[in-house]
């Protein structure tokens, strides 16, 4: 239940107010002066203050800026005389949400405290969003509040403190870079190095030397001495990308590193030592690789002491509103666009795919919404226009002549018109079943649904 506090100098004001906003399911708190409703402030959760501005004493004004000084947000309408209109701007002007010049109607009261209190609850949403993205479902910069990442946190927690091996595990664009990161920046190696390199981004030559270095004059092109990753990576951690793709050749030098901290520059004939902790990725199943002869038995338990595996976006939708949140106020700095926001809708059918691509695909599409989006507002269009959606179109959708020749008037209402007459015809053709319109009409269904919302057709049993 939302509270609103009344706050006038008037008995029988106070009064008919209390009981008008009463019926309406709020619970009302009233005060006769400034001090008074100060006091009831600080000790109250409250949703909105309802003041007069002619008041013995203090006036409106004054609690106004009291108020605004102790808690910015919480909205103010502001009730004045006729003559008090110009007092009533200064008012908006000091953050007063709206203002009502007496006599006003019942409704119209209503009306502004529906939306001064839904705002606030807005205001107050949004601020609990950001809390919980940057605190408790934030751990070293990745997001959720998943069961399954709350989990991955803790073992995250757990296992950063040691020098295990980790391997992790799961779909591309997870987020396992990440992972990596959390665990080295939440160990004693935190102040060393972190050397990332990607094992199916480079062929077998020059990952061994990327890996290892190499002497002067190990192969052409080897004009001065390299030092590797490893030796890079000294004091801190190594993150192996996509290990599955290491060539077998290259496994048992890693292999070594895994049990005795040691390798030789390619070329070179010195043993050099290497304190690394290893902590690799990959998307592949790597127990089915060993069974093939693809990958080294000896190595996948060596580096898989400690498996952290990162669930695909599709079974942890609920944390899909957090990431968008996190990636429109990413986006809304970079692109310098402080107003961005998301319509429910658009959330909506982000929050309905399957994300093949997960977060890096999110990540993705809400970076582009925002580059295309109109007035700032990212609509369901601007998250769905414009994709492959896995499938050639074998038909073409056609207008003739004869049905534009039909229409009058100016081009959007020309459009909406036909967008709504084909809308309907493809729910007649479907028998009313909208999964089947929509893949006729090449949307998916909640754009289909979102749409008969805009042009307010009715569903209909199929």
């Amino acid at each position: 239940m939302h509270t609103i506090l009344v706050v006038d100098d008037e008995p029988n004001y106070r009064l008919i107010l209390s009981e008008l906003i009463g019926d309406e399911g709020y619970r009302v708190l009233t005060a006769e002066g400034a001090d008074q409703a100060m006091n009831i402030i600080r000790e109250s959760d409250l949703d909105l203050v309802i003041t007069d501005m002619r008041m013995p004493g203090r006036d409106g004004m004054d609690l106004l800026r009291d108020i605004k000084k102790l808690n910015p947000d919480l909205p103010v309408i502001m009730v004045t005389a006729f003559g008090d209109v110009d007092k009533a701007v200064t008012a908006m002007q000091a953050g007063a949400y709206s203002y009502l010049t007496k006599p006003f109607n019942n409704d119209e009261l209503l009306v502004n405290i529906g939306k001064a209190v839904e705002h606030y609850q807005l205001l107050k949403e949004n601020y609990r969003l950001k809390k919980e993205v940057s605190g408790r479902y934030s751990f070293a910069n990745m997001i959720g509040k998943n069961r399954r990442m709350q989990e991955i946190y803790n073992l995250i927690e757990k296992v950063a403190p040691t020098d295990t091996s980790v391997l992790i595990t799961g779909e591309s664009g997870t987020g396992k870079e990440l992972v990596a990161r959390a665990i080295h920046f939440n160990s004693p190696r935190r102040d060393g190095p972190i050397i990332s390199i990607n094992c199916a981004g480079l062929p077998e030559q020059l990952l061994e030397s990327e890996l290892f270095g190499h002497e002067k004059g190990a192969f052409t092109g080897a004009n001065a001495l390299r030092k590797g990753r490893f030796e890079l990576a000294d004091g801190g951690t190594i993150f192996l990308d996509e290990i599955g793709e290491m060539p077998m050749t290259l496994q048992p030098k890693l292999l070594r590193v895994l049990q005795e901290k040691t390798f030789e520059r390619v070329g070179g004939s010195q043993t050099l030592r290497a304190d690394v902790r290893i902590v690799a990725a990959t998307n592949r199943n790597l127990k089915e690789e060993v069974s093939r002869g693809n990958f080294r038995e000896d190595l996948f338990y060596r580096l898989n002491v400690l498996n952290i595996h990162l669930p695909p976006l599709r079974e942890r939708r609920d944390d899909i509103p957090l990431l968008v949140d996190h990636f429109i106020g990413k986006f809304a700095e970079r692109l310098n666009m402080p107003e961005l926001k998301i319509t429910h809708e658009a959330l909506r059918e982000l929050t309905s795919r399957d994300w093949e691509g997960n977060i890096r695909e999110l990540e993705n599409t809400i970076e582009r919404a925002a580059i295309l989006c109109n007035n700032n507002s990212i609509e369901v269009e601007d998250v769905t226009g414009g994709e492959e959606r896995g499938r050639e179109r074998e038909e073409t959708a056609v207008v003739s002549d004869d049905i534009l020749g039909s229409f009058s008037g100016r081009l959007p209402d020309i459009l909406d018109t036909i967008e709504k007459k084909l809308i309907e015809a493809a729910l007649k053709e479907a028998n009313n079943i909208q999964a089947h319109a929509a893949e006729k009409l090449g949307i998916t269904k909640s754009l289909l649904q979102y749409k008969m919302k805009k042009y307010r057709i009715a569903k209909k049993s199929a």
